[in-house]
């Protein structure tokens, strides 16, 4: 398959994504980001098409592993139909994990009535170095949406 569009409506399990070619270079602009940057935030978002594709790029893979800054994970409140049904909310970690085993985490920020196995995401969080701040993040009345308000305050928290 190539592209989001086939990996989010083409029945099946994601196994692996890679690029092509396989190992492209990394924007100039983007290294500089990270290796500025105070914080580093992956997610919420499409998991195998926006979050991951980030980490199978060497450079930026790198520059993010090896960055001072803080790195977060957000995750998403409900699996995406296509791209990762059957997700629980510890196997976007496993997934990090998986790409990127170097790859140390400060901070996932998750919503606690989104968690199905609080023991699993505790250990999955763990396996990254992370800690797991689980706080009311969800848009009330809207279904698998973050709350920018409640958002902003999971930020101030973890950043703090």
């Amino acid at each position: 398959m190539r592209g989001q569009v086939e990996v989010a409506t083409t029945p099946g399990t994601v196994l692996h994504i890679a690029l092509d070619p396989p190992e492209p270079p990394a924007c100039a602009e983007a290294i500089a980001a990270v290796r500025e940057a105070d914080a580093i935030v992956l997610g919420p978002g499409s998991w195998y098409t926006s979050v991951i594709p980030h980490l199978v790029i060497p450079e930026l893979a790198r520059a993010i592993a090896e960055s001072p800054a803080r790195r977060i994970v957000v995750l998403n409140l409900n699996p995406q139909v296509g791209e990762t049904t059957g997700f629980a909310a510890h196997t976007y970690l496993d997934v990090l994990y998986n790409y990127l085993p170097d790859l140390r985490v400060d901070t996932v920020i998750g919503d606690r009535h989104h968690v199905e196995d609080l023991a699993a995401l505790e250990k999955s969080a763990g396996d990254l170095g992370a800690e797991l701040f689980l706080m009311d993040v969800a848009k009330a009345g809207a279904a698998g949406m973050h709350d920018p308000q409640r958002l902003a305050v999971a930020f101030d928290t973890v950043l703090a």
